[in-house]
């Protein structure tokens, strides 16, 4: 039988998909594997392109330095500054100035433990490394980190070389760059002897040595082709810190560093442990340092004249100058001696001398207490009113405008534009001459003679003479209210000491290459007459009785002729005495720095007490000789003699700024033919014959 239903067809649309097959659970591990290898990939991935970056900034950051330095091909290794030796009149050292370094000396020429010695703190690895060591700098950050701080540094030799040379002292991460591609260049371009000859030549020692033979002679007395062990291994110390180490001024931590060397040193094997006993057991003797004390101003001087004598200095030379040794000396002690014992009760904080020869040349300065407590040299660069001591350019124009020593003019109040200036004592003499106006210092007839003259022929007649600072044409400039120098003042009474001849205050007279070669000598020609010797006799006759009755009496020099002004500011503020012979001109000036009063010390007191102090050492032994005085002429000339000592003749050059003399008088002034009246004939003629006096 067949089934008689109905076929049912099912399109293949209609059928249902066969049901897939059941897979078999991941199992946990299989889950926990793909996020740790995506974790790793990435953090490959990254860790690559940080390294790129890294690359990329290293090369770029190399590049940038590179740029900045100069082209490698035009390097070449500079010459080592100049050293400036001066030289006192006798030709010994008493300064130097510039980079102090010694002679160059070549490696073999040294004991082979110098070098080693520097090798053994320094540079373990220097001839095994090419200018830039990673194990020196890997040993040095393992221990920087374990002392936590610097206990080493990783720059070789070389590198140090490099900075020393080419480079500054900042500690930066370009300059730490620059420094080692320099290096490496030096390498390239020396071999390890040159490099390490050129470095122990080069470095800095402290004291102001550079160069291992300058830094020998310094500490030991001795060249370092002699030096000992030990004495190799305090100067191989130095050189971490120089300023610090330095034996001069800190033996022991000198002495502890050199231990440090030593043993580094017979670690290596470059001396045995018993050689490194002996070293310790006999430590370096350090020569005693010269105190140069206040010569360092004459220094600083010599210096600033050099520059404007030469300008820039390529070589070593040696500079000659006028200074004596035992004058600067006795300079030093006479004002150290006075404000030290008498300073403090007087409120004198500060000082300054010079003296120098009738001629100029400057024999000895001081410029201050302390030089190292300040450099600044009052004796050349202080501007301070010299009160009274600038009366005698007052006087001297006077004497050129008709008047003599014997002139009488009236010291009494004075009034002008409503400044009444007063004698010191507050006492009026009256009617008085020049001369006794000038050695009591009596302030109304100076002011009376400005007047007469007018202030600016008294300012003409100072700058003839050498006073180069800014003077004010006032009633005041009779009493010194313009402000000039030590330096200025002493250079101008010189003209009174020396007949009336021009003055250039100098220190500087030749200066030589170190192998001997002249490059400056100076022109001994005279500058000239700028006063007539009539008028430096009358004045210099003026000036020695303010030693004998003025206010300079304590001034005394036995035996010798001097002459001299003091001079005191108002309250106080400067002290002035400037006295001389004919064999030296001293000027003495104290006061304070912040122009403080002093305690009433006059230019009478404390500054002719260190005047004396150092005229009488500096005149002993010295032949005697007289100040010059005013020619003779007249009936009695041959009968009393008085000739005037003896200068040069010189043809008298024009000045611009001399004061003209008129043919009658000023004021009260005598006439004509009286002028002519000088001398003792002079003064016969005067007052024995009925000459009218004023």
């Amino acid at each position: 039988m067949f089934d008689a239903s109905p076929e049912v067809r099912v399109s293949p649309s209609e059928r249902s998909a066969p049901k897939p097959s059941p897979r078999k659970p991941k199992s946990k591990k299989s889950k926990k594997r793909a996020p740790r290898r995506s974790r790793i990939g990435r953090l490959t991935y990254w860790s690559l392109v940080a390294c790129l970056w890294l690359v990329i900034a290293g090369v770029a950051g190399v590049a940038y330095v590179g740029a900045h330095l100069p082209p490698i091909q035009s390097l070449e290794i500079p010459k080592r500054p100049p050293t400036i030796q001066i030289v006192d009149v006798e030709g010994k050292a008493f300064a130097r100035r510039g980079d102090m370094a010694g002679e160059v000396l070549a490696l073999k020429e040294l004991p082979p433990y110098v070098p080693k010695a520097f090798i053994a703190i320094e540079d373990r690895r220097f001839y095994d490394h090419y200018g830039v060591d990673p194990l020196g700098i890997a040993r040095a950050a393992y221990a920087n980190v374990m002392h936590r701080g610097v206990a080493q540094g990783g720059s070789t030799l070389s590198q140090q070389l490099a900075k020393n040379l080419f480079l500054t002292q900042e500690r930066t991460m370009k300059r730490k760059l620059q420094e080692a591609m320099l290096a490496v260049w030096l390498e390239r371009k020396f071999s390890k002897t040159q490099i390490l000859e050129l470095y122990l030549n080069r470095v800095y020692f402290g004291a102001g040595a550079y160069g291992i033979e300058q830094a020998s002679l310094r500490y030991f007395g001795k060249s370092a082709r002699q030096i000992t062990v030990s004495e190799a291994a305090m100067l191989a110390g130095l050189v971490k810190s120089p300023s610090r180490l330095a034996p001069t001024r800190n033996f022991n931590a000198a002495e502890k560093r050199a231990r440090i060397v030593l043993a580094s040193m017979a670690e290596l094997g470059f001396i045995t442990t018993a050689n490194e006993k002996i070293a310790i057991a006999k430590p370096p003797r350090i020569m005693a340092q010269s105190s140069n004390g206040a010569v360092n101003y004459v220094a600083d001087w010599v210096m600033d004249a050099l520059n404007d004598t030469l300008g820039h200095i390529e070589e070593d030379v040696i500079v000659y100058t006028t200074i004596d040794a035992k004058l600067q000396a006795s300079a030093e002690l006479s004002l150290a001696d006075e404000l030290t014992a008498k300073g403090l009760k007087a409120g004198v904080e500060q000082g300054a001398l010079i003296a120098m020869t009738p001629e100029g040349a400057v024999r000895a300065m001081v410029g201050g207490r302390d030089y190292a407590e300040s450099q600044f040299n009052r004796a050349v660069a202080a501007k301070r009113q010299p009160g009274s001591a600038f009366k005698p350019f007052v006087f001297l124009t006077a004497l050129e405008h008709g008047l003599t020593p014997d002139t009488v003019r009236t010291d009494g109040p004075i009034k002008i534009k409503g400044w009444s200036p007063e004698n010191y004592t507050h006492e009026y003499f009256g009617p008085v001459t020049l001369q006794r106006a000038l050695a009591q210092s009596l302030n109304t007839v100076s002011v009376r003679l400005t007047q007469e003259v007018t202030p600016m022929a008294v300012i003409r007649t100072a700058h003839r003479l050498g006073i180069a600072s800014k003077l004010e044409p006032n009633a005041s400039i009779a009493l010194g209210t313009s402000e000039v120098s030590p330096l200025e003042l002493v250079g101008a009474f010189a003209t009174f000491a020396n007949g009336g001849y021009a003055v250039m205050p100098h220190v500087i007279q030749r200066v030589t290459t170190a192998s001997g070669k002249k490059i400056y000598a100076r022109n001994p020609k005279p500058l000239g007459r700028v006063v007539e010797a009539r008028y430096i006799g009358m004045m210099n006759t003026m000036m020695q009785e303010t030693l004998i009755s003025g206010t300079a009496q304590k001034a005394g020099l036995p035996g010798w002729q001097a002459a001299g002004k003091t001079g005191t500011s108002q309250d106080f503020r400067d002290a002035w005495f400037i006295g001389y012979t004919a064999n030296l001109v001293t000027g003495v000036w104290l006061g304070n720095d912040d122009n403080s009063p002093m305690k009433k010390v006059t230019g009478g007191s404390l500054p002719v007490e260190v005047w004396s102090h150092f005229m009488r050492d500096s005149h002993q032994g010295v032949p005697m000789a007289a100040l010059p005085t005013a020619p003779s002429t007249g009936v009695f000339g041959g009968l009393f003699g008085g000739e005037q000592q003896q200068q040069p003749q010189q043809p008298q050059p024009q000045y611009s700024s001399q004061a003209p003399r008129p043919p009658g008088g000023i004021g009260a002034q005598r006439p004509a033919p009286q002028q002519q009246a000088a001398g003792l004939d002079g003064w016969l003629l005067n007052n024995l014959f009925g000459r009218s006096r004023n």
